[in-house]
């Protein structure tokens, strides 16, 4: 079913909202690596069919965002940079810590959100990816620099590795 003008105004506007929010807690807290998934997050989530910031509160949503990117790149974790306390995020947005991770979960679950996601990873989870380097040729798990060169040039101009 087709949006209404209205309906499209008050994604747009929640999203822009959202964007604010979290931008200015990755710009406190963060980097621009956290900043530019967030928002690549929110434009995502305004794309799906049942919009799911159009229900709840909008911090609500932006501390979960920022939440479950956090979780799939090891932000809780001492030994990474950058690194927030789970329970900063929600006190920062003056939300509860358990509202914060079923939403968060919700949008894990949603987008399957996984450590060294393709496209929700920073870009030092990337790096540390140690899947990167191997690709599956009919059921048999190869090196890359097993393959020929040009087909390593192929998948590399694929986007595969």
């Amino acid at each position: 079913m087709a949006r209404t003008k209205t309906e499209k105004q008050k994604i747009e506007a929640i999203s822009q909202e959202l964007i604010e929010m979290t931008s200015e807690f990755c710009d406190q807290h963060l980097d621009e690596d956290y900043k530019q998934l967030a928002e690549k997050l929110i434009l995502k989530m305004k794309r799906k069919r049942q919009v799911p910031f159009l229900r709840g509160r909008v911090n609500t949503w932006a501390a979960a965002i920022v939440y479950a990117l956090g979780q799939i790149n090891f932000l809780f974790d001492r030994s990474f940079e950058p690194y927030v306390a789970a329970g900063d995020i929600p006190k920062y947005f003056g939300v509860s810590q358990s509202t914060v991770g079923q939403k968060a979960k919700a949008i894990r679950d949603m987008f399957d959100l996984h450590y060294w996601h393709p496209e929700f990873a920073t870009q030092r989870m990337r790096d540390s990816d140690p899947y990167k380097d191997l690709v599956m040729i009919d059921g048999l798990i190869v090196p890359i620099n097993m393959l020929a060169p040009e087909v390593q040039e192929e998948l590399r101009r694929r986007g595969i590795v």
